[in-house]
Protein backbone atom coordinates (compact mmCIF):
# COMPACT_ATOMS: atom_id res chain seq x y z
CA UNK A 1 0.00 0.00 0.00
CA UNK A 2 1.26 3.47 -0.88
CA UNK A 3 0.54 6.00 1.83
CA UNK A 4 -0.45 9.50 0.81
CA UNK A 5 1.78 11.67 2.97
CA UNK A 6 1.23 15.42 3.13
CA UNK A 7 3.26 17.01 0.33
CA UNK A 8 4.52 19.69 2.71
CA UNK A 9 5.78 17.12 5.20
CA UNK A 10 7.14 14.82 2.50
CA UNK A 11 9.35 17.60 1.12
CA UNK A 12 10.54 18.62 4.57
CA UNK A 13 14.05 17.53 5.58
CA UNK A 14 14.52 15.98 9.04
CA UNK A 15 16.16 18.12 11.71
CA UNK A 16 19.81 18.61 10.77
CA UNK A 17 20.73 18.49 14.44
CA UNK A 18 18.93 15.26 15.28
CA UNK A 19 19.94 13.53 12.06
CA UNK A 20 23.60 14.13 12.86
CA UNK A 21 23.32 13.08 16.49
CA UNK A 22 21.77 9.77 15.55
CA UNK A 23 25.33 8.95 14.49
CA UNK A 24 26.58 9.64 18.02
CA UNK A 25 24.25 7.14 19.71
CA UNK A 26 26.15 4.13 20.97
CA UNK A 27 29.61 5.61 20.41
CA UNK A 28 31.93 5.50 23.42
CA UNK A 29 34.15 8.31 24.76
CA UNK A 30 32.48 10.97 22.61
CA UNK A 31 32.57 14.56 23.84
CA UNK A 32 29.26 15.98 22.70
CA UNK A 33 29.16 19.72 22.13
CA UNK A 34 26.07 19.60 19.99
CA UNK A 35 22.72 19.45 21.70
CA UNK A 36 21.50 22.82 23.01
CA UNK A 37 20.83 21.75 26.55
CA UNK A 38 22.27 23.09 29.82
CA UNK A 39 24.66 20.67 31.50
CA UNK A 40 23.33 21.85 34.86
CA UNK A 41 20.61 19.88 36.60
CA UNK A 42 17.40 21.77 37.38
CA UNK A 43 17.99 23.45 40.78
CA UNK A 44 16.98 21.24 43.69
CA UNK A 45 14.29 23.50 45.13
CA UNK A 46 12.47 23.42 41.76
CA UNK A 47 12.72 19.64 41.51
CA UNK A 48 11.60 19.29 45.12
CA UNK A 49 8.51 21.41 44.46
CA UNK A 50 7.65 19.24 41.47
CA UNK A 51 8.12 16.03 43.48
CA UNK A 52 6.04 17.33 46.38
CA UNK A 53 3.23 18.34 44.01
CA UNK A 54 3.02 14.74 42.79
CA UNK A 55 2.97 13.44 46.34
CA UNK A 56 0.13 15.87 47.04
CA UNK A 57 -1.83 14.39 44.14
CA UNK A 58 -1.56 17.30 41.69
CA UNK A 59 -1.99 15.20 38.55
CA UNK A 60 -5.00 16.74 36.82
CA UNK A 61 -5.57 18.87 33.74
CA UNK A 62 -5.29 22.61 34.19
CA UNK A 63 -7.02 25.42 32.32
CA UNK A 64 -6.16 25.31 28.62
CA UNK A 65 -4.46 28.67 29.06
CA UNK A 66 -2.43 27.42 32.00
CA UNK A 67 -2.81 27.76 35.75
CA UNK A 68 -4.03 31.26 36.70
CA UNK A 69 -1.42 31.45 39.46
CA UNK A 70 1.41 30.87 36.97
CA UNK A 71 0.05 33.35 34.43
CA UNK A 72 -0.28 36.00 37.15
CA UNK A 73 3.26 35.28 38.28
CA UNK A 74 4.60 35.64 34.74
CA UNK A 75 2.98 39.02 34.11
CA UNK A 76 4.20 40.24 37.51
CA UNK A 77 7.73 39.06 36.63
CA UNK A 78 7.67 40.81 33.23
CA UNK A 79 6.39 44.04 34.74
CA UNK A 80 9.02 44.03 37.48
CA UNK A 81 11.88 42.93 35.21
CA UNK A 82 11.16 44.88 32.02
CA UNK A 83 8.20 47.18 32.66
CA UNK A 84 6.04 45.07 30.31
CA UNK A 85 2.35 45.11 31.20
CA UNK A 86 0.14 42.24 30.09
CA UNK A 87 -3.26 41.00 31.16
CA UNK A 88 -2.71 37.64 32.85
CA UNK A 89 -5.93 36.14 31.48
CA UNK A 90 -6.38 37.49 27.95
CA UNK A 91 -2.78 38.15 26.89
CA UNK A 92 -0.92 35.17 28.38
CA UNK A 93 -0.80 31.50 27.34
CA UNK A 94 1.26 28.67 28.86
CA UNK A 95 2.76 26.48 26.12
CA UNK A 96 4.60 23.18 25.94
CA UNK A 97 7.97 24.82 25.51
CA UNK A 98 8.77 27.73 23.21
CA UNK A 99 8.70 25.31 20.27
CA UNK A 100 4.94 24.87 20.65
CA UNK A 101 4.58 28.63 21.04
CA UNK A 102 6.30 29.16 17.67
CA UNK A 103 4.04 26.63 15.99
CA UNK A 104 0.88 28.11 17.52
CA UNK A 105 1.90 31.64 16.56
CA UNK A 106 2.47 30.72 12.92
CA UNK A 107 -0.78 28.79 12.61
CA UNK A 108 -2.69 31.58 14.33
CA UNK A 109 -1.53 34.44 12.09
CA UNK A 110 -0.71 32.97 8.66
CA UNK A 111 -2.94 32.47 5.66
CA UNK A 112 -1.76 30.36 2.69
CA UNK A 113 1.10 32.10 0.91
CA UNK A 114 1.83 34.71 3.60
CA UNK A 115 5.56 35.40 3.82
CA UNK A 116 7.64 35.49 6.99
CA UNK A 117 11.08 37.11 7.16
CA UNK A 118 13.64 34.98 9.02
CA UNK A 119 17.30 35.87 9.66
CA UNK A 120 19.78 33.13 8.72
CA UNK A 121 21.69 31.25 10.21
CA UNK A 122 18.52 30.12 11.92
CA UNK A 123 17.33 27.50 14.39
CA UNK A 124 16.21 24.39 12.52
CA UNK A 125 12.47 24.60 13.26
CA UNK A 126 11.77 28.14 12.08
CA UNK A 127 11.34 27.49 8.36
CA UNK A 128 9.36 24.26 8.82
CA UNK A 129 6.82 25.75 11.24
CA UNK A 130 6.11 28.52 8.72
CA UNK A 131 5.70 25.99 5.91
CA UNK A 132 3.45 23.71 7.96
CA UNK A 133 1.20 26.70 8.64
CA UNK A 134 0.91 27.31 4.87
CA UNK A 135 3.30 30.25 4.84
CA UNK A 136 6.49 30.93 2.93
CA UNK A 137 9.76 31.56 4.78
CA UNK A 138 11.97 34.30 3.33
CA UNK A 139 15.51 33.91 4.67
CA UNK A 140 17.66 37.01 5.16
CA UNK A 141 21.36 36.24 5.22
CA UNK A 142 23.47 37.65 8.05
CA UNK A 143 27.24 37.38 8.25
CA UNK A 144 30.05 37.47 10.76
CA UNK A 145 31.17 40.97 9.70
CA UNK A 146 28.01 42.35 11.32
CA UNK A 147 28.02 39.86 14.16
CA UNK A 148 25.38 37.70 12.45
CA UNK A 149 22.81 40.41 13.11
CA UNK A 150 19.83 41.39 11.01
CA UNK A 151 19.70 45.09 10.12
CA UNK A 152 16.74 47.41 9.82
CA UNK A 153 17.78 48.13 6.23
CA UNK A 154 17.61 44.42 5.34
CA UNK A 155 14.10 44.14 6.74
CA UNK A 156 12.99 47.26 4.90
CA UNK A 157 14.41 46.01 1.59
CA UNK A 158 12.83 42.58 1.97
CA UNK A 159 9.30 43.83 2.60
CA UNK A 160 7.79 42.90 -0.73
CA UNK A 161 4.13 42.13 -1.31
CA UNK A 162 2.81 39.37 0.92
CA UNK A 163 5.25 39.78 3.81
CA UNK A 164 3.23 39.56 7.01
CA UNK A 165 5.68 38.94 9.82
CA UNK A 166 9.26 38.91 11.04
CA UNK A 167 10.48 36.01 13.13
CA UNK A 168 13.45 36.87 15.33
CA UNK A 169 15.42 35.00 18.00
CA UNK A 170 17.87 36.69 20.33
CA UNK A 171 20.21 35.79 21.83
CA UNK A 172 20.36 33.59 18.78
CA UNK A 173 20.68 29.87 18.36
CA UNK A 174 23.09 29.05 16.65
CA UNK A 175 25.28 32.18 16.53
CA UNK A 176 24.87 33.73 19.99
CA UNK A 177 24.13 37.09 18.36
CA UNK A 178 21.95 39.52 20.29
CA UNK A 179 20.69 43.08 19.92
CA UNK A 180 21.28 46.10 22.10
CA UNK A 181 18.36 48.44 22.73
CA UNK A 182 19.45 50.96 20.09
CA UNK A 183 19.64 48.24 17.42
CA UNK A 184 16.16 47.02 18.34
CA UNK A 185 14.78 50.54 18.15
CA UNK A 186 15.91 50.77 14.52
CA UNK A 187 14.32 47.41 13.73
CA UNK A 188 11.12 48.48 15.52
CA UNK A 189 10.86 51.58 13.28
CA UNK A 190 10.77 49.39 10.18
CA UNK A 191 8.29 46.94 11.72
CA UNK A 192 5.90 49.83 12.37
CA UNK A 193 6.57 51.48 9.01
CA UNK A 194 5.86 48.26 7.10
CA UNK A 195 2.95 47.26 9.34
CA UNK A 196 4.46 43.89 10.28
CA UNK A 197 3.86 41.47 13.10
CA UNK A 198 6.95 40.21 14.93
CA UNK A 199 7.34 36.82 16.58
CA UNK A 200 10.15 37.24 19.08
CA UNK A 201 11.73 34.13 20.61
CA UNK A 202 13.66 35.32 23.65
CA UNK A 203 14.17 32.05 25.53
CA UNK A 204 17.89 32.81 26.03
CA UNK A 205 17.19 36.31 27.43
CA UNK A 206 18.76 35.71 30.85
CA UNK A 207 21.94 34.46 29.16
CA UNK A 208 22.89 37.87 27.71
CA UNK A 209 26.45 38.73 28.76
CA UNK A 210 27.61 42.13 27.53
CA UNK A 211 24.55 44.36 27.94
CA UNK A 212 21.05 44.20 29.40
CA UNK A 213 18.49 42.25 27.41
CA UNK A 214 15.69 44.40 25.98
CA UNK A 215 12.47 42.63 24.94
CA UNK A 216 11.22 43.85 21.56
CA UNK A 217 7.69 44.15 22.95
CA UNK A 218 8.89 46.55 25.67
CA UNK A 219 9.71 49.29 23.14
CA UNK A 220 7.15 52.07 22.61
CA UNK A 221 4.35 51.12 20.23
CA UNK A 222 5.53 47.50 19.89
CA UNK A 223 3.40 45.58 22.38
CA UNK A 224 0.49 45.35 19.93
CA UNK A 225 2.82 44.15 17.14
CA UNK A 226 4.83 41.48 18.97
CA UNK A 227 4.10 37.89 19.94
CA UNK A 228 6.57 37.50 22.79
CA UNK A 229 7.78 33.95 23.44
CA UNK A 230 9.81 32.79 26.41
CA UNK A 231 10.29 29.77 28.62
CA UNK A 232 12.13 28.01 31.40
CA UNK A 233 14.32 25.52 29.50
CA UNK A 234 17.55 27.44 29.13
CA UNK A 235 17.88 29.93 31.99
CA UNK A 236 16.50 27.56 34.63
CA UNK A 237 17.93 24.32 33.15
CA UNK A 238 14.40 22.89 32.81
CA UNK A 239 14.47 21.46 29.27
CA UNK A 240 12.66 18.24 30.18
CA UNK A 241 9.80 20.08 31.89
CA UNK A 242 8.78 21.55 28.48
CA UNK A 243 7.50 24.84 29.87
CA UNK A 244 7.07 27.99 27.81
CA UNK A 245 4.71 30.90 27.49
CA UNK A 246 3.40 33.47 25.03
CA UNK A 247 2.27 37.06 25.51
CA UNK A 248 0.65 39.20 22.87
CA UNK A 249 -2.49 40.99 21.67
CA UNK A 250 -5.54 39.25 23.11
CA UNK A 251 -6.94 38.43 19.65
CA UNK A 252 -3.78 36.54 18.73
CA UNK A 253 -3.46 34.81 22.10
CA UNK A 254 -7.12 33.74 21.79
CA UNK A 255 -6.41 32.27 18.34
CA UNK A 256 -3.31 30.46 19.64
CA UNK A 257 -5.35 29.13 22.56
CA UNK A 258 -7.95 27.66 20.19
CA UNK A 259 -5.28 25.61 18.43
CA UNK A 260 -3.68 24.68 21.75
CA UNK A 261 -7.07 23.43 23.00
CA UNK A 262 -7.40 21.01 20.10
CA UNK A 263 -3.81 19.73 20.21
CA UNK A 264 -1.97 19.92 23.53
CA UNK A 265 -4.99 20.78 25.74
CA UNK A 266 -2.68 22.14 28.44
CA UNK A 267 0.89 22.00 29.66
CA UNK A 268 1.79 19.49 32.37
CA UNK A 269 0.56 20.53 35.82
CA UNK A 270 3.83 19.28 37.33
CA UNK A 271 5.81 21.50 34.98
CA UNK A 272 3.61 24.49 35.73
CA UNK A 273 4.06 24.08 39.48
CA UNK A 274 7.83 23.76 38.98
CA UNK A 275 7.78 26.92 36.80
CA UNK A 276 6.08 28.88 39.57
CA UNK A 277 8.83 27.84 41.96
CA UNK A 278 11.48 28.85 39.42
CA UNK A 279 10.03 32.35 39.10
CA UNK A 280 9.61 32.66 42.85
CA UNK A 281 13.05 31.51 44.00
CA UNK A 282 15.16 30.87 40.91
CA UNK A 283 17.10 34.10 40.32
CA UNK A 284 20.30 33.18 42.20
CA UNK A 285 20.78 29.81 40.44
CA UNK A 286 20.27 31.57 37.09
CA UNK A 287 23.00 34.08 37.90
CA UNK A 288 25.35 31.34 39.10
CA UNK A 289 24.90 29.41 35.83
CA UNK A 290 25.30 32.58 33.80
CA UNK A 291 28.66 33.36 35.44
CA UNK A 292 29.91 29.88 34.58
CA UNK A 293 28.72 30.13 30.98
CA UNK A 294 30.48 33.47 30.67
CA UNK A 295 33.73 31.89 31.92
CA UNK A 296 33.40 29.07 29.40
CA UNK A 297 32.61 31.52 26.60
CA UNK A 298 35.86 33.37 27.25
CA UNK A 299 37.83 30.12 27.18
CA UNK A 300 36.26 28.57 24.08
CA UNK A 301 36.45 31.71 21.92
CA UNK A 302 40.12 32.27 22.74
CA UNK A 303 41.01 28.59 22.40
CA UNK A 304 39.34 28.14 19.01
CA UNK A 305 41.05 31.22 17.61
CA UNK A 306 44.41 29.94 18.90
CA UNK A 307 44.08 26.60 17.08
CA UNK A 308 43.17 28.32 13.83
CA UNK A 309 39.36 28.39 13.72
CA UNK A 310 38.21 31.99 13.41
CA UNK A 311 35.53 32.53 16.03
CA UNK A 312 33.63 35.71 16.82
CA UNK A 313 32.56 36.43 20.39
CA UNK A 314 28.85 35.69 20.93
CA UNK A 315 26.81 38.09 23.04
CA UNK A 316 24.48 35.52 24.55
CA UNK A 317 23.10 31.95 24.70
CA UNK A 318 25.72 29.17 25.06
CA UNK A 319 26.96 28.63 21.52
CA UNK A 320 29.94 29.66 19.43
CA UNK A 321 29.84 29.55 15.64
CA UNK A 322 33.41 29.27 14.34
CA UNK A 323 34.37 29.28 10.68
CA UNK A 324 35.92 26.15 9.19
CA UNK A 325 36.36 27.67 5.74
CA UNK A 326 40.14 27.52 5.96
CA UNK A 327 39.98 23.71 6.15
CA UNK A 328 38.47 23.46 2.68
CA UNK A 329 35.82 21.06 3.97
CA UNK A 330 32.04 21.24 3.88
CA UNK A 331 30.57 21.52 7.35
CA UNK A 332 28.89 18.09 7.31
CA UNK A 333 32.09 16.40 6.10
CA UNK A 334 34.08 18.24 8.75
CA UNK A 335 31.70 17.24 11.55
CA UNK A 336 31.50 13.59 10.46
CA UNK A 337 35.26 13.27 10.04
CA UNK A 338 35.96 14.93 13.40
CA UNK A 339 33.49 12.61 15.10
CA UNK A 340 35.01 9.53 13.47
CA UNK A 341 38.66 10.40 14.09
CA UNK A 342 38.61 12.39 17.34
CA UNK A 343 35.21 11.59 18.88
CA UNK A 344 34.08 15.20 19.22
CA UNK A 345 30.48 15.86 18.21
CA UNK A 346 29.36 19.28 17.02
CA UNK A 347 26.68 20.48 14.61
CA UNK A 348 27.47 21.24 10.95
CA UNK A 349 26.52 24.77 10.03
CA UNK A 350 24.45 23.69 7.03
CA UNK A 351 21.81 22.45 9.49
CA UNK A 352 21.03 26.13 10.14
CA UNK A 353 20.55 27.19 6.55
CA UNK A 354 22.43 27.36 3.25
CA UNK A 355 24.24 30.56 4.22
CA UNK A 356 25.62 28.84 7.33
CA UNK A 357 27.77 26.50 5.26
CA UNK A 358 31.42 26.89 6.25
CA UNK A 359 30.63 27.10 9.96
CA UNK A 360 29.95 24.69 12.82
CA UNK A 361 27.98 25.18 16.02
CA UNK A 362 29.65 24.31 19.30
CA UNK A 363 27.71 24.37 22.55
CA UNK A 364 29.66 25.39 25.62
CA UNK A 365 26.92 24.03 27.86
CA UNK A 366 29.44 21.37 28.83
CA UNK A 367 31.97 21.16 31.63
CA UNK A 368 35.13 23.23 31.51
CA UNK A 369 37.22 20.04 31.45
CA UNK A 370 35.20 18.67 28.53
CA UNK A 371 35.71 21.90 26.62
CA UNK A 372 39.47 21.81 27.18
CA UNK A 373 39.73 18.20 26.03
CA UNK A 374 37.50 18.89 23.02
CA UNK A 375 39.62 21.83 21.90
CA UNK A 376 42.75 19.69 22.26
CA UNK A 377 41.19 17.00 20.06
CA UNK A 378 40.00 19.53 17.47
CA UNK A 379 43.47 21.10 17.38
CA UNK A 380 45.05 17.67 16.89
CA UNK A 381 42.60 16.98 14.07
CA UNK A 382 43.39 20.29 12.34
CA UNK A 383 47.13 19.62 12.48
CA UNK A 384 46.70 16.48 10.38
CA UNK A 385 44.58 18.05 7.64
Amino acid sequence: MKYQISRIVEKMAPSGIRAFFDLVLGMKDVISLGVGEPDFVTPWHIREKAIYSLEEGDTSYTSNKGMPELRKQIVHFLDKRHGMKYDWDEETLITVGVSEGLDLAMRAILNPGDKVLIPEPVYVSYGPVVEMAGGKPVFLKTDVKKGFKLTAQQINSACEKGVKALMINYPCNPTGASYAKKELQEIAKVIKKKDLLAVSDEVYDELTYDFDHTPLASLPGMKERVIYLNGFSKAYAMTGFRMGWANGPHEIIAAMTKIHQYTMLCASITGQIAAMEALKNGFKPVQDMKREYKRRRRFIVNALNEIGLSCHKPEGAFYVFPSIKNTGKKSLDFAQDLLKKKKVALVPGVAFGKSAEGYVRISYASSYDNLKEAVFRIGSYLEKL
